[in-house]
């Protein structure tokens, strides 16, 4: 994440995150420790995984004070092991306390993605098919957790409602019909956004090429339906296939071709990767943080 990200987005995010934590004050710190007291602890991992979230863990501790010093040792992206010494943050104890948990929510969670996603791409390798991510993610958290799928070496979908035009059941049938749908949405959406729609049929995917769809999602079909539904299209939309894919079974798709292959999974099942603060100690400096 870049500078300008982290200031215009993700620095709200994370203070209301550190409301949520400490909303009147850290009741537990402020009685262990009356004054700023320098001192350092170590960031550990205790699981193999991919590394996703490093500068927002750091940036929690810098946003509670700005002298806060974070020495990382691995970079997003970066496969990690048991045991290894990810970072190590310097500043006052009081500061390393109140923020551990907040921190280390945003990065095991973060990893978590980005190693879910990394195993399922690994799937996909050799295929001209590609991973994408869904708009199933955590209230608020769709910045990191996006985010973190392209890490992991996915893609993202639609970040929000107004990246694109994605015609699904409901849409459809508020407009009447696929025609009538795919019809108003090029009237509305400006000529540069492509018209994508959700099918469950054969027959729908007759409807969406006849209106003229520039992308045609084969939603929870089976595999013989997809076979068939691809057969029809023959390269005259780019395709689609979703519905329940997990790494569990997505390389039963990859034989199919499609262009891209959506997972909610990738974010709404991705278990955290363990991540711990450990060996926190005052620093023998009395003056100030290192």
């Amino acid at each position: 994440m870049n500078e300008i990200t982290m200031k215009t987005t993700v620095d709200r995010l994370l203070l209301q995150a550190l409301r949520e934590d400490m909303p009147d004050e850290d009741v537990t710190t402020n009685a262990i420790l009356r004054e700023r007291t320098p001192g350092s602890v170590d960031l550990i991992c205790k699981q193999k995984g991919i590394l996703a979230g490093l500068p927002v863990f750091a940036r929690v501790f810098t946003l509670l004070d700005e002298t806060t010093q974070v020495e990382c040792f691995f970079h997003d992206g970066d496969p990690v092991e048991p045991g290894d010494l990810l970072a190590r943050v310097h500043g006052d104890l009081r500061v390393l306390l109140s923020g551990e948990r907040v921190a280390l929510n945003y990065l095991q969670r973060m990893s978590g993605i980005a190693t879910y996603t990394s195993q399922a791409a690994a799937l996909l390798k050799g295929s001209k098919t590609r991973l994408l991510d869904t708009r199933k993610t955590t209230p608020n958290c769709r910045i990191f957790e996006k985010y973190a799928v392209r890490v992991g070496g996915g893609g993202n979908h639609r970040t929000n409602l107004s990246d694109g035009v994605l015609l699904k059941d409901n849409h459809i049938g508020a407009a009447g019909g696929i025609a009538q749908a795919v019809e108003r949405a090029r009237a509305y959406a400006p000529f540069v956004r492509k018209i994508e729609v959700e099918v469950e049929t054969l027959d729908q995917v007759s409807q969406a090429l006849q209106a003229g769809a520039d992308i045609i999602m084969l939603d929870n079909m089976s595999l013989e339906q997809m076979r068939q539904a691809l057969a029809m299209i023959g390269g005259r939309a780019q395709t689609e296939c979703s519905g329940n894919v997990t790494r569990e079974n997505i390389e039963g798709l990859k034989q199919l071709g499609v262009d891209y292959i959506s997972s909610g999974a990738l974010t709404h099942s991705a278990p955290i990767l363990d991540i711990s603060m450990k060996h926190m100690r005052p620093s023998a400096q009395k003056d100030g943080c290192v």
